[in-house]
Parts: C-alpha cells; structure tokens; sequence
C-alpha cells in the first residue's frame, strides 16, 4: 500500500513536472507578438473592423493562464472611426480549477478604457455584429463557477447616444477596487464614478465604499457597511448631495416563475439596524431616511413651501418577468407638516408595467387628502381624487385623469405631458369653486415697508410651454369674487396669452384677454370689457378704494413694461373709458356746497374728502388716455337733476396722485332744494387733487362771484336789448299808421 502510494505520488510529480517544463519552454519559445498581423487580419475578415495593437502581448501558463495586453483600439463596423480603446489590460485565471470547469480569475485589470456605444434611430447598434451567438454551443447546460480575487478597473470612459431619442450619457473617471468576488463571500468594493446626461440633465460624482455578500442560486444580495456619496447636479437641483449608510440585503426568488421569470416579495426585503439617507439640494433637505419591513420610509425636510415630509412607500408584491411586471396595490402616504398647517396624502393603485416598452399605468388611481389648520375652512379640509395615469418613456408622454375633491374644491381634470426636457403640457380643468385667499399670504397693516421692492421675477415663464382651459365656478382671489370663470391659457417661449379671460362679477360681467411677455424686462398687456359693473362693490373688494358708486361699463386697453410693480404703472399706456348711471361721487356734495356758497363769496375752499357726503348722478362718461402712467381725460361728463360737471386733467397711476379741475354748473333754480337764494346756472370750478389716500377738494367762490356777475350783465344787456326792440315796433307802428 506504502509503495502504491509512493509511486503515485512519484507520477503525479513526474506529471506536474512535465507540465511545468512543457509550460516554460512554451513561454520561452512562444512569441505571441509574431502573430499580431494575423490576429489582425482574421478580425478584420470576421468582423469588419480594424484592430490595433501597438502594445506587447505577454503570456503567463503556469501557475496561473494570463494575458497582458498593451494599448489595443478597435474601429466601428466597417468605418475607420474609433469604437473602442484600451491603454493597458491583465488577465490571470488559475489553472488547475479549469480542469474541473470552475473559473478561478486571479486577477482583472482594465486601465484607460474608452467606449461609444450608439443606438441607431431604426434601433439597431454599433456593436450588433459582436453580440452575434455561438450557433453550437457546447455544454450550455453545465454551470461554470467562478471565483475573482481581485478587479481594478480605472480611467475608464464610457459613451452611450441615443440618436433617435436625442439623449446621450457619459460615464466620467469610472474606477473600481473590488476584493474577493464569489458567490457567498464577503467582498470589498471601492467605487467611483461620474455620470453626465442630457435627458434628463445629470452631472453627478458617486463615491460608493461596501461589502457585497451575493447568493446567484438564491438570488440574495447583501450589502454591509455601506457609504454611498452622490453630488452635482440633478434636473433642476444644482446643487445635490446625497448620504447613505447602512446595511440592506433584498431577497429576490425566482425559481418559482423559472429563470426568466421573477416574484419579488417585499416582506423578503429586510435591512439590518438602520439604512439612513442624506439628501442635502437647494430646494430640500433630507435628514434621514429607513427601510423597514416592506416599507420604504423617508423623513425629509424641505427648504421651502413644503416644509417637513415624511413618506411611506409600501409594495406588498411585486411580479412578473423580463419584460413586464405588476403591483397589485402600490401604496405611498405622506405626511408634510408646516408652520400653519399640515398635510397627509395617500395615494394608491395597482400598477403595471412593460420594461422593454417602458410603459407603466396606474388603472384604478386614489388619491386622498386630509389638510388641518387653524386658517383653514372648519380647520380641516378632506377631499379623495380618483382616476388613471400612463405613462410612455419612449415616447416621453404622460396622460393624468383625476375627478373628485381637492381641498375645499371638487374638480375634474385631464393632464397631458409630452417631452421631459422640454415639456409640452395640455390641460382641461373644471372647479366647482375655489377661494384662493385662503391659501394666499394675508395683508399686514405695515404692508408697505421702507424695504426696497422686489424685482419681479418671471423667468420661470420662459420655459413653459402650456396650452388648456381652465373653468372655475366660483372664484375668490385678492377679494375679488367672480362666477363662471373661463381661462384659455397658450404659453411657449415666455409669451403667456389668456384669450378669452371672462367671468361674471358684481352683478355684470367681463370679456376679454390677457398676455405676458417674460423677457428680460417683463411686459403685460391687458384688453377687457366690463358691462353691467356695480363699481362700488368691485372697488372696494379689489383695492379698498371707495370713491365711486354706480353701475355701467368700463373698458380698457392697456400695456405696461418693467421690472418691478411700480416701473410698470409708471410705464403705463393705453386708453380707457367710463360710462356709468344712477351712482355717485364720494367724498363730497357739490350741490350742497353751493348751496350753501354765499357766506363764502369771493373765497376758495379747500376739504379734505369727508365719506359722508357724496354728490349724486344719473349719468357720468369719461374717457381717457393714458401716456407713461398718467391718464389724461377732457371730456367728463356728470349730470344730475341739481348739478351738471365737465372737466378735465390729470390721474397720475404711477404716483398714485390726480390732479383734476371739474366745473360744477347748478341747475336753473335751487328754489324747492333747500336753496336760499337762486343762483341757478351758475359755473363753480372744483379742483381735485392730491394723493389716492389723501385727496383734496377745491371749491373756487371767487370764481363763482365772477360767473354771477357775468350773468347778471348777460341778463342786463339781454334786457335792454328786449326795451329797445320794443320801442322799435311801436315806432313801426306808428309809421304805417
């Protein structure tokens, strides 16, 4: 037995020692580089592509199979353009597990690697004739194993462009140091890498520091001790940093559908102690984030309107196979909390979906909302929308229905979206009712500050590209209530037109159009009718100002230019008309005044506008033009039993002052008015002027004494002229006698 195993091992070494001497003088007489011309040729044959090789090619046989390459290129299909390159490749497998078919790779190293990978608008690629398969396969049903001691992968530059889609990406810097890699061993890795996209706008660093513990006939993957960093720029996020640390492990079991199909369970989803997230952007502020169980929770809190958000993202399961895939009842609350108010939202749905159609669909969308606050209706508001979503990334299109509650409102609408880059945006929306002031910052008593106003910023205009109608039943907004409101909006390129902008309002109606321009410096335009309008009412809600009463109609056509509020009502031009009935002029009774004029013959008085009293009319038109913030009237037109008023001057809007001369005519006789004297006819001029907030009236009695006496020698020539036609007749008579 001895000498059986004594001369066993004998031959055994013999063997080795063959093999080692057989390896070495293959190594020693073996000269891969003698063949580099016809590698070259028999890829350019097969492949129709050109390979360089400007490197030396070193081989390795013992104790382990290797290559090391020097830089290598290989061209496009047929085309003399660079596909890919490589400044330094090794490779060592061991050799004695390839006996037994189990791949044992020493070591992997790829430095300076360069690739472009493009898709063809008829969707075919640039590496479609190397994908082609091996039509005899041998063997394909036996497993190989294999075990990785160690890959380095760095400076490495990779290109994928999407010519049909307009998209391209690029992977920057990408370098990686792994430690082990096999199945069911704990393995370093070391990642670092940069991505750059268009569609969407990525430009982002990731640093990626773990222990990857991987089962392939279980499909369990674990990752322990993990530090991921993601900063850049996201979208419309410039400035994005992301953390995450932690350990997770997802179970993934797919002998049950067999090898192309999956059923993932996420109750099989677990996390060990914590898996906290930091997500650091201009716009939010995430502190910390969990898995748990089947739930993925985030606590956010966001620099901005949001305020503090916590989400719970539940799918129970999920299945189905390369291609397509189901949810049976996605789930996701949010919970956002304010200063003044707070939100919970659940939605929910089944959803499905096609991978290699990218087309996913939410068919039985719910969305709930519960809203508490001490400024709200009731301090809770509960609404619930329910209706559908698709979606279609290729051809980047997105449909939304919703009908139901949405805070106080009940609405319905339809949400179309096409191109994410550039969306184009469609929109049909119909609200029963909605007070908007609820919602709006409320006015102080220091509103205006001696801080310096703000430029108004409307850039956000300029990408927009929106067509639809909006309809509101009722509408509260700054005060103003309206009904039947109707919004045709088209927005592109930063011109905004609202054609028509109607509604009904305080007892009348208007009709009309709106349309912003959001250039550098900001211009609107304004063209409306209003017919039927209680002024007093509409005044008073929308500026507090009480001045006017009457109903009737006003138009404008107006056009104004400016970066800030102010510049705009400076810049003012355009014309506007007024023609009301039955209404009055507050602040002050002309007609009173005169009457009570004779203790202040030959004087001016001035007073301040006083709420009590008003002078009456049954018809007053105006119209004006407007000229760089002023609006410049000649033709009032005030009439009433007692008093008839003409004028003409001045409302400046961009100084918020007037400055207006009116003359105030009495009726023949104030006899049966509560007149003392009869000055019926005589001309008054009244002169307004002053501040909005502080207006000043004049009455001029000087010039009412001037006026009467004018009359009175009016009325004395009128009569001398009537004694002398008188004697003219008589003494015609007697001449035909």
């Amino acid at each position: 037995m001895n000498k059986i195993v004594k001369y066993g091992l004998l031959g055994a070494g013999g063997i080795v020692g063959v093999a080692v001497a057989g390896a070495a003088y293959i190594a020693a007489t073996f000269d891969p580089n003698d063949y580099k011309d016809q590698i070259i040729q028999t890829v350019k044959e097969s492949k129709q592509r050109n390979l360089q090789l400007d490197g030396d090619i070193k081989l390795t046989f013992f104790p382990s199979l290797g290559a090391n390459l020097g830089k290598v290129s290989l061209s496009e299909y047929k085309s003399e353009q660079p596909f890919a390159a490589i400044e330094t490749a090794r490779v060592s497998l061991a050799l004695m597990p390839l006996l037994s078919k189990q791949v044992v790779v020493n070591e992997v190293l790829v430095s300076g690697l360069t690739a472009t990978l493009i898709k063809y608008k008829d969707g075919s690629t640039n590496i479609d004739d190397l994908l082609s398969k091996d039509e005899n396969p041998q063997d394909s049903n036996q497993p190989v194993k294999f075990d990785i001691a160690s890959v380095v992968i760095e400076k490495t530059n990779l290109t994928y462009r999407d010519e049909g889609a307009g998209s391209q990406y690029a992977i920057k810097d990408l370098n990686l140091k792994t430690g082990r890699i096999a199945n069911g061993v704990p393995g370093k890795i070391d990642l670092s890498v940069g991505v750059q996209g268009n569609q969407p706008r990525l430009d982002i660093i990731t640093q990626l520091k773990t222990t990857l513990t991987f089962d392939l006939d279980k499909q369990q993957y674990q990752l322990a001790d993990m530090d991921l960093l993601v900063s850049g720029a996201a979208l419309d996020i410039a400035n994005l940093k992301l953390k995450a640390s932690g350990d997770a492990s997802v179970n993934m079991a797919a002998q049950e559908y067999g090898a192309n199909k999956f059923k993932l369970n996420a109750s099989g989803t677990k996390v060990k102690d914590n898996f906290d997230v930091t997500l650091d952007a201009p716009i939010l502020s995430m502190t910390t984030g969990k898995f748990s169980g089947e739930k993925l929770m985030l606590n956010a809190k966001l620099d901005g309107a949001l305020g503090n958000v916590v989400a719970l993202l539940s799918l129970p399961d999920l299945e189905g196979n390369a291609e397509s895939f189901k949810v049976s009842a996605l789930k996701l609350d949010l919970d956002v909390k304010q200063a003044e108010q707070a939100f919970k939202v659940v939605l929910s749905s089944p959803m499905s979906g096609n991978f290699k159609a990218q087309q996913f669909k939410l068919s039985n969308l719910s969305v709930a909302v519960n809203a508490t606050g001490d400024k709200l209706p009731n301090k809770s508001v509960s609404s619930e929308m329910k209706g559908s979503m698709q979606a279609d990334l290729l051809k980047e299109s997105v449909q939304i229905n919703l009908a139901g509650g949405l805070l106080q409102s009940q609405i319905k609408a339809m949400l179309g979206v096409n191109g994410f880059a550039n969306p184009a945006i469609k929109f049909d929306v119909d609200v029963d009712q909605f007070d908007a002031d609820l919602y709006l910052p409320k006015k102080t008593a220091d509103a205006k500050s001696s801080e310096p106003e703000q430029p108004l910023d409307l850039s956000a205009l300029r990408k927009l590209n929106l067509d639809g109608s909006l309809r509101i039943g009722q509408l509260k907004v700054a005060n103003i209530k309206s009904s039947k409101v109707r919004l045709d909006v088209k927005a592109r390129n930063g011109q905004v037109n609202v054609s028509p902008l109607s509604a009904n309002l305080y007892q009348g109606s208007m009709n009309g159009s709106l349309s912003v321009n959001a250039q550098a410096t900001p211009a609107i335009a304004i063209n409306q009718k209003l017919t039927g309008i209680n002024v007093a009412a509409l005044t008073r809600d929308a500026a507090d100002f009480d001045t006017l009463e009457g109903k009737g109609n006003v138009a404008m056509n107006l056009s104004m230019q400016g970066s800030t509020v102010s510049a705009m009502k400076k810049a003012m031009d355009g014309n506007m008309s007024l023609n009301l009935t039955d209404g009055a002029i507050k602040g002050i009774n002309i007609a009173k005044k005169l009457r009570d004029a004779q203790g202040m013959l030959g004087k001016a008085q001035t007073q301040s506008a006083n709420q009590n009293e008003k002078t009456d009319f049954s018809e007053l038109k105006a119209s004006f033009k407007v000229n760089k913030g002023v609006a410049h009237n000649d033709d009032l037109s005030l009439k009433s039993p007692l008093l008839r008023l003409t004028g003409n001057g001045d409302i400046n809007v961009g100084q918020e002052s007037m400055n207006y001369l009116a003359k105030a005519t009495l009726a023949k006789t104030l006899e049966g008015q509560g007149g003392r004297d009869s000055v019926g006819g005589i001309t008054v001029p009244v002169r307004v002027s002053g501040p909005f907030s502080d207006l000043k009236y004049t009455l001029d009695f000087g010039a009412m004494v001037s006026e009467a006496a004018k009359q009175k020698v009016e009325a004395k020539k009128e009569e001398i002229k009537t004694k002398v036609q008188d004697k003219l007749k008589d003494s015609l008579k007697g001449l035909f006698r």
